[in-house]
């Protein structure tokens, strides 16, 4: 017999209050670059080193090659919206649901669309100049 859900895990209550508190923090500063740099910077910061390599690694791709997108943190996951406010890609630490893996994903507002079937996100285990090479492809395309 299937166990009744309980709702929401706590890293999933745990991510909510984050959003609550990210647009709280998005109200009290802006949605400037530089208050979605520092968020993105504590959020890194606080990572393990094997997630904050992989997000370091997804930000300089950013800045390089989709310097057009602006940072900002989401569900307390790194992000980078389009201008109109629409996250593109966001990257989710393995840790933070204690995943055997980090994922770079797309939203909507990514550029990915290819015929009636497309990725919208990836599993990263460890950041490689082959990864970089693949996510520059991806971010490139995504940002439009």
């Amino acid at each position: 017999m299937a166990e009744k859900s309980e709702g929401l895990s706590a890293q999933e209550r745990e991510a909510v209050k984050e959003r609550a508190a990210e647009l709280r923090a998005e109200q009290k500063a802006g949605k400037s670059r530089e208050a979605g740099e520092k968020a993105i910077r504590e959020a890194i910061d606080a990572m393990r080193s094997d997630d904050r390599e992989i997000a370091e690694g997804i930000g300089r791709v950013v800045a390089r090659v989709a310097p057009q997108l602006v940072p900002k943190t989401w569900y307390g996951f790194p992000a980078y919206t389009d201008a109109a406010g629409k996250v593109v890609v966001f990257f989710k630490p393995a840790a933070k649901y204690e995943s055997r893996y980090a994922t770079i994903g797309f939203e909507e507002a990514a550029q990915l669309d290819d015929g009636d079937m497309w990725v919208t996100s990836f599993a990263i285990l460890a950041w490689t100049p082959d990864t970089e090479q693949t996510v520059t492809e991806y971010i490139r395309t995504a940002a439009g």
